[in-house]
C-alpha cells in the first residue's frame, strides 16, 4: 500500500507551490525535468494522428513534443499558474488546456484515447488507485498509458520536488512515496497490463553501480 512521506515545515501542497513555482519552473535548473523530457522523446509511443490526454501538464514542457505529432490533445493540470505558461507556447488549435484535479472524473469521453500521458504528477497523490482508474476509463482497448516519476529509491534517500522561493529560501512540495509494486498493483487493478519498464539514470542510460536510478518509467496497454 503506498504510504505518505513524512511531512516537513517546509512542505507545501502542490496547488501552491505550483503557483509559486510557475514563473521560474522552466529555467531553474531540474536534472530531474529535464531527463523526464528526454525520455518521452525517446520512447517508443504511437502518438502519430493519435489523440492524446496529458496529466499533469505543468509548463507544456511535455506537451509541445506531444502536439508535434498527435492529431489532438488534451492537456490537465492543477496549477492554473502553470497551464497559462504552457498556453503561451501557442502550441495550436489541437491542443486543448484544462485545470483539473486528476484524482477526480476526467472531463474526458470513455474510450476516446489512443495515449495517456503522466509526467512527475503522480509523487503527489495520495493514492494512485483513481487516476489509474480514469486513465483506463478514458483509453480505448489496447491503447497505452505512459507514466514517468521520481523513482521510489530516490524518495527513500529524501529526494522530492523543491525549488527556490523568490527570499532564496527552499521549498519542498507536498509528496507521497509509492513503490514499484504500488504502480503495477494500481495498474493490474484498472485493467492495465504492463508493456515495459525502465529506470533510467543521469544520462538516461541503464542503471550504474552505485547510482540510484533518477526515474521510473512505465508503459502499460489497457487490456479490459
Amino acid at each position: 500500500m503506498s504510504i505518505s512521506t513524512p511531512r516537513t515545515a517546509d512542505d507545501i501542497p502542490a496547488r501552491t507551490a505550483y503557483r509559486d513555482w510557475a514563473a521560474v519552473y522552466d529555467s531553474n535548473d531540474n536534472k530531474t525535468r529535464d531527463l523526464d523530457a528526454a525520455c518521452l522523446i525517446a520512447a517508443d509511443l504511437p502518438l502519430a494522428g493519435a489523440i492524446v490526454v496529458e496529466f499533469g501538464a505543468g509548463t507544456g514542457k511535455n506537451t509541445a513534443h506531444l502536439a508535434r505529432h498527435a492529431a489532438g490533445v488534451i492537456a490537465m493540470d492543477l496549477s492554473p499558474d502553470m497551464l497559462a505558461r504552457a498556453r503561451e507556447r501557442g502550441l495550436g488549435a489541437h491542443v486543448r488546456f484544462i485545470e483539473h484535479d486528476i484524482t477526480r472524473e476526467w472531463p474526458v469521453e470513455p474510450g476516446t484515447a489512443d495515449v495517456v500521458v503522466g509526467n512527475l504528477v503522480l509523487e503527489h497523490v495520495r493514492e494512485l488507485g483513481p487516476v489509474m482508474a480514469q486513465a483506463a476509463r478514458t483509453l480505448r482497448p489496447g491503447a497505452r498509458l505512459y507514466l514517468s516519476e521520481l523513482h521510489p529509491f530516490r524518495q527513500l534517500r529524501g529526494s522530492q520536488a523543491r525549488f527556490d522561493r523568490a527570499d532564496g529560501s527552499e521549498a519542498m512540495v507536498e509528496a507521497y512515496y509509492h513503490g514499484v509494486s504500488d504502480y503495477l498493483a494500481a495498474a493490474q487493478a484498472a485493467g492495465l497490463s504492463l508493456r515495459k519498464l525502465e529506470e533510467p539514470v543521469e544520462d538516461g542510460t541503464a542503471i550504474s553501480a552505485g547510482t540510484p536510478p533518477r526515474l521510473l518509467v512505465l508503459q502499460f496497454v489497457k487490456t479490459t
